[in-house]
Order: C-alpha cells, then structure tokens, then sequence
C-alpha cells in the first residue's frame, strides 16, 4: 500500500485575536478536509495519515475538570476523520505540550511528546515539532524541563484559570516573538544542525527526511552533502504552508492565504 502523509504545523489558535483566530482555523479545517478526502490542493493526494506537528493552540493546559476555551471547529474537524478510521497523529509543541491525555480520549489523535521516526514507502523520517533540539537555547530547555515536572503543572492547576490562561497568553506573545527570527544561513539554523548532526551518528544515519516545526520558517533543503533532506513545515499565520509525503518523495506546499 502506498503512503500519502499530510503535515502541518504552529496554527497558535487564540492568538493574536478571537476573529484572527477563528478565520486561521476555518482554513486550517478546510486542509483538513481536503487532504482526507483528496481533493483541492490534495487532488490525486488522498492523506492516509494527517500530522500536526505541534503548537496547534498559542497555550493549552488539561485541568482535571476544563480545557480552555476555542479551537472547537478544528478539534471537530480532527474527531470528525479519527471517527471515519483516518490516523491523525497530534505532536506536542511548546505552546500546547500540557496535553495529559484528553486529546487523545476525546478526539481519538496519537499523541507524540518526542520526535518519532517512520518508514514510508521506504523513506526513513523523523517527525517532531523541534524545540529545544540542536545546539544553544539553554534558557529555553531549563525552562521546558521545569514547564514539564508534575510539580510545575500541579502548581499552575491551583491557579485560576482566568487569571493562568491570560498570564499563560501574554507568555505565549512574547515567546512567539522571541522565536520569529529571519532564516538566514542553513548552518547556522539550528534544526538543520540537529539534523546534521544526527544523520552523521549511529542511531540517525538512516533518516532520509527530517520534518519539524517550531520554526515558522518554510524550508526545503539538502543536508549531509545532499544525502538527506530537511523540511520546515513554516506556520498558518504568515506562510500557510505544510508537507506531504506521497510515494517516496517529499515537498513543501504553499497553499493561498
């Protein structure tokens, strides 16, 4: 059987505004629907599986008893397809990584929380939403280790959610911001470094293609002397961007705003 895998990632649904948000997700569920069923820009690309590669919400947190508010059309969407026997994996991004399980009970997608690695019709990928990963960063990962402790998590639960969600949303802005930065030269991206690196180790050698988000940053390139290919599957509020991988090869598509 033939593989079609559709990708996409950083919606940040909520921000900046509740119309913004709203007119990013009717369009984000309009792919959704497209690459399930083959047609629009999926003509001919009918997705055997759908990624989305994290940072599908701008801040997401499962209290024991409420999630926040939003997000309803494409988490309808996303049952919608799991309910008709398609699989959609869900791949926990830094704005969306509190996800405890009711993503996965309530809208039936396979929840990722680490890079994982596939074998499509023969082409080893890995796939993940890519932060903290490659060189530098350090005040991002300390912070996404105490961020994922049970003790920090417990901790945000004590606190009211209207008063949590808003301070959770005014972090959120500026860390966005914080990672929008210019793509500049591919040795100095630090994805394309992690890339390279692993594909010169032992455990990554075999990888064809690296797909990873994070960025906001629509990228196709070769690494390791053109050995293998990495991909950035951009965003949904500049670029409208995602990937697919059909019969052993992939590209990078650029959909109309």
């Amino acid at each position: 059987m033939s593989h079609c895998i559709h990708l996409a990632s950083d919606l940040h649904l909520g921000a900046p505004d509740t119309a913004a948000s709203h007119r990013r997700e009717q369009r984000f569920v309009a792919w959704l629907r497209d690459a399930a069923e083959g047609r629009g820009f999926a003509q001919g690309a009918q997705a055997t599986e759908i990624h989305v590669v994290g940072d599908l919400f701008d801040f997401w947190f499962e209290y024991k008893r409420a999630v926040p508010k939003g997000g309803v059309r494409v988490m309808g969407a996303l049952a919608e397809l799991t309910d008709a026997g398609l699989p959609v994996h869900f791949h926990a991004g830094n704005h969306d990584m509190w996800t405890t399980g009711y993503l996965a009970e309530e809208l039936g997608v396979q929840v990722h929380k680490a890079p994982i690695r596939c074998t499509w019709d023969g082409v080893q990928c890995m796939v993940g939403h890519g932060d903290g990963l490659g060189p530098g960063d350090g005040g991002y990962k300390r912070i996404k280790r105490l961020f994922q402790s049970k003790l920090c998590q417990r901790a945000f639960r004590w606190v009211h959610p209207d008063l949590g969600i808003a301070l959770a949303h005014a972090w959120s802005a500026r860390s966005r911001q914080r990672g929008e930065v210019p793509v500049g030269d591919m040795e100095l991206e630090h994805l394309v470094q992690y890339a390279e690196s692993m594909k010169a180790s032992t455990a990554g050698k075999d990888i064809d293609v690296f797909v990873f988000g994070h960025r906001h940053a629509p990228i196709d390139t070769p690494i390791a002397g053109g050995k293998a290919r990495y991909l950035n599957l951009g965003d949904w509020i500049t670029h409208h961007t995602s990937v697919c991988l059909q019969g052993g090869e992939a590209r990078l598509i650029r959909h109309q705003p």
